[in-house]
């Protein structure tokens, strides 16, 4: 009888510096090497982002779309309104969170044959919402086998 290959865990890291600001950066690339590195076959690829203030998603990364989503994420959150976070710490950058939490924190795509499984026209993104220029660090984390 052929035994049944165990679940694996790989965790891994990216490292970006983004511009703030909704600054919106395709990892892809890096995600995509990390599946293929891990050795394993098929699963689920979860990418996390650790931080409150950016966010990850998919979008279509081109031109119109890069410019696209923050003009609606201003309009969403704006930037130079009062919220009430910014009087708690008064760093200004209320919206970011709110932005963030609304985009969310991690996105997750199954791999098979050591191969993300996205459409064509799919990247994944990070949006650094908010207001300085950041390093940040992504959670690439593999289930599979």
């Amino acid at each position: 009888m052929k035994k049944e290959k165990e679940i694996e865990v790989v965790t891994s890291f990216v490292e970006i510096s983004t511009k703030g600001f909704s600054d919106i950066i395709d990892v892809t690339e890096q995600v995509a090497k990390v599946v293929k590195k891990s050795g394993l076959q098929e699963g689920s690829c979860t990418v996390f982002i650790s931080g409150s203030t950016a966010a990850v998603t998919t979008i279509e990364y081109e031109p119109g779309l890069v410019k696209d989503l923050p003009e609606a994420l201003e309009k969403f959150a704006p930037s130079g309104k009062r919220y009430h976070h910014d009087d708690t710490w008064g760093d200004g950058n209320g919206d970011a969170h709110i932005r963030a939490a609304v985009m969310g924190g991690s996105f997750t795509a199954p791999f098979q044959n050591a191969s993300l499984l996205l459409g064509t026209w799919q990247q994944i993104v990070v949006v650094d919402c908010d207001n300085k220029p950041r390093n940040r660090r992504i959670v690439v984390q593999l289930m599979g086998k």
